[in-house]
């Protein structure tokens, strides 16, 4: 099932999707079928439905916390200057980062270099602490696409990297949350104005999901809603006023938001 969260009106709510394809595609005409209730909670059918061109799809959830995962494929960290780590990586970003598919990523007067990175998300789906790998299913609500925006001259700058991921529009997350999605074996890529800027495979990280649950949750409790990001692949690079950015995984969707000078 496809989970979205959509703006209908002057409403916002939650809806699953209708009628997809494999491959991720939406029309003007695709059905959005609006749910009572919370998807992380109890919910059932509301029986009103819309066509995808009648609303705006938002962020598909505002997390409490975003976890970041870094260096988590190979390739990246070798392009960064940095090794593997011998456990995850973990930084934070802010709820206040996320924006939703066709909203703008806001480049800060600040930096003068800020980058991509295409990134599939966990989004979890109750509170959890101390989860086991061989337990980490039960506790992930679905995936979405994200992109972890970052001002990588502030974040070598700084010698940590709260200020470089934390702006406001930095965690670009959606278009919806797929409860089904296999991370395993899953293309991920990065285009620039139509052009590739990476390419890669989901299972290609170093930790995998249940790793990374179980590192995460032994640090800190997660609550329904939170999203951890698993790392980007090779090939991240700049992004400036004018571009356009998509993140698309196979089978998940595709992620496209628009570049502006926040001035």
């Amino acid at each position: 099932m496809r989970i979205c969260r959509v703006r209908a009106g002057d409403e916002i709510t939650y809806a699953a999707i209708d009628a997809l394809s494999d491959d991720l595609g939406i029309t003007d005409e695709t059905l959005v079928a609006f749910i009572d209730g919370h998807p992380f909670g109890d919910w059932s059918p509301q029986g009103s439905v819309a066509r995808a061109r009648d609303v705006e799809l938002l962020a598909p959830v505002i997390p409490s916390k975003i976890v970041g995962i870094g260096r988590n494929y190979r390739d990246h960290a070798s392009e960064m200057g940095g090794e593997v780590p011998a456990e995850p990586l973990m930084f934070l970003k802010p709820s206040t980062s996320v924006i939703g598919p066709g909203d703008a990523i806001r480049i800060p007067w600040q930096s003068e270099k800020a980058e991509h990175e295409a990134e599939l998300a966990i989004v979890i789906g109750r509170v959890c602490r101390d989860v086991p790998r061989e337990r980490a299913a039960e506790v992930i609500f679905g995936f979405t696409c994200g992109n972890d925006v970052s001002a990588r001259d502030l974040q070598r700058a700084d010698g940590q990297w709260a200020r470089a991921k934390g702006f406001d529009t930095f965690c670009p997350l959606g278009p919806w949350i797929d409860t089904e999605f296999d991370w395993t074996d899953a293309a991920i890529s990065c285009t620039v104005n139509g052009e590739i800027r990476q390419s890669a495979n989901t299972g290609d990280v170093v930790f995998g999901v249940p790793d990374l649950i179980a590192a995460v949750t032994s640090v800190m409790t997660l609550l329904p809603g939170d999203v951890i990001l698993t790392g980007t692949p090779s090939g991240v690079g700049p992004i400036v006023e004018g571009d356009t950015v998509a993140v698309t995984i196979q089978s998940l969707g595709t992620l496209t938001n628009t570049v502006v000078d926040r001035g």
